[in-house]
């Protein structure tokens, strides 16, 4: 599959269409999710741990020059490196000051796909309102305990940053 950075800005294929960024490790993550997205579009992969900030720029050039009708970004759940991904549209269609349609997902322990809002990306970019919300929901740290093992971790040794 093309990666976001190895793909012309003006491809043909690109123009007018549904365009899935995701991941590049949710083939291996989930192989069953990432063969009902190429069902639905054009997908495009990008790993941040391997190409850092680069898509920014990229991806606001692609539709500025392609116009796609529809972005959905897929990334894996609890990963810092995709976060960015999400965040990087999010920029991207700023920078242009444009409307686009797209839609945002992640991909919960390696099997179920969800959709989150866009002012969820938004809101994670900000710690000190994260901060807030755990402050006033501390049951969301239940939550967390099922999701991540650096959280179990940190639980278990009882590092100084949860005391």
């Amino acid at each position: 599959m093309p990666e976001v950075l190895s793909v012309w800005v003006k491809a043909k294929k690109l123009r007018n269409a549904k365009w899935i960024i995701c991941s590049k490790c949710l083939r291996y993550v989930n192989p069953k999710i990432y063969q009902d997205l190429e069902k639905e579009g054009i997908i495009l992969e990008f790993c941040p741990e391997e190409n850092g900030q680069l898509v920014y720029g990229k991806i606001a050039s692609m539709i500025k020059s392609s116009r796609p009708r529809m972005i959905k970004i897929v990334t894996i759940e609890g990963s810092p490196h995709c976060f960015t991904l999400h965040a990087a549209v999010n920029e991207a269609v700023y920078i242009l000051g444009e409307r686009v349609d797209k839609e945002h997902y992640v991909v919960v322990d390696g099997e179920k796909i969800v959709r989150i809002s866009p002012e969820s990306i938004r809101v994670a970019r900000y710690l000190s309102l994260v901060d807030k919300l755990i402050q006033q929901n501390k049951w969301i740290l239940d939550e967390l305990k099922k999701h991540s093992l650096e959280y179990l971790e940190a639980i278990k040794t009882k590092t100084a940053e949860l005391e």
